[in-house]
């Protein structure tokens, strides 16, 4: 086991590492359970503590129950995420007992509304008998630790939530796509959302950091690493990375215990590389 720790961040009234396992790579699959758990206790040997996972990210759940119910009192000292994208009460509370199973334990650290993409799916998720009952039902009674929401579609809508619901977290892309669409549009991910959240003081999950490996140009000098670190240059509190394999663990936590965050004038140099790309590599956005 790789004592080195690394530096963690506070996540309400818990710390969780810098860098955290995400829910795509290997988890995001079917049927291949003896490689994702290799993944998985990677990550714990790693010292990393965060990992994420949703209901509908295959057997991700599935993976992870498949560690924690055999050690209980590892599950018990790192922090799980899930996510429910449904939209009414009835059916968020049916996820929520559907992941708990699935996970094997009895509680989540954070359960998060899961990619809200429009006004339609705000109001739908608000309105009386909307999932939002369920969420605050779930933190309320102890099920859940946290409440979060996710976006990567539209920043306003993301902001939107931020600032209309009482939610722990926001999770939205952070890396130099984002960065370039922030000087010309008012409303990219890094500034609106971005604010919403430090105004509120709640903690804020960087996904898309390597854009699904779209993102990796290492004969330019693009690489993982690079990427980590703009992202921890920006006011978040954890980075998560999808991982395929033990290796791609390994990258991740040995960035996260060594990396500085990227400085002014490199982060600058590294979104013009992306200027000329933008509209390709902004693939989660849908249109821009």
């Amino acid at each position: 086991m790789n004592e080195m720790k690394i530096p963690t961040n506070k996540f309400g009234n818990k710390q969780v590492t810098r860098v955290g396992l995400g829910g795509e790579g290997v988890l995001r699959t079917h049927g291949r359970g003896t490689e994702a758990e290799k993944v998985v206790t990677e990550a714990l040997d790693q010292n990393i503590t965060y990992f994420d996972c949703a209901r509908v990210y295959a057997d991700s759940e599935l993976y992870y129950g498949r560690v924690w119910g055999r050690d209980p009192e590892k599950r018990a000292t790192v922090f799980q995420a899930s996510k429910s994208a449904s939209r009414d009460r009835e059916g968020a509370l049916k996820d929520l007992d559907e992941s708990l199973q699935r996970l094997k334990t009895d509680y989540l650290d954070l359960w998060q509304i899961h990619d809200v993409r429009t006004a339609g799916d705000i109001d739908q998720i608000s309105r009386p008998g909307g999932a939002l009952e369920a969420f605050l039902e779930a933190r309320e009674s102890g099920k859940v630790g946290a409440v979060g929401v996710t976006g990567h579609h539209d920043p306003a809508i993301l902001a939107r939530a931020i600032r209309q619901w009482p939610v722990d977290s926001a999770m939205m892309p952070v890396n130099p796509v984002e960065g370039v669409l922030a000087k010309t549009r008012p409303e990219a991910f890094l500034l609106s959302p971005m604010t919403a959240a430090m105004e509120k003081g709640i903690a804020v999950i960087a996904m898309k950091v390597l854009g699904a490996s779209h993102y990796l140009f290492p004969d330019g000098g693009i690489t993982a690493q690079t990427l980590i670190r703009y992202a921890l240059s920006y006011p978040i509190t954890v980075a998560i990375v999808g991982c395929s394999t033990p290796d791609h663990v390994r990258t991740l936590a040995d960035i996260g215990k060594t990396a500085a965050p990227m400085p002014g004038e490199e982060r600058i140099a590294l979104e013009k590389a992306f200027e000329p790309h933008v509209s390709r590599l902004a693939y989660y956005r849908g249109v821009l």
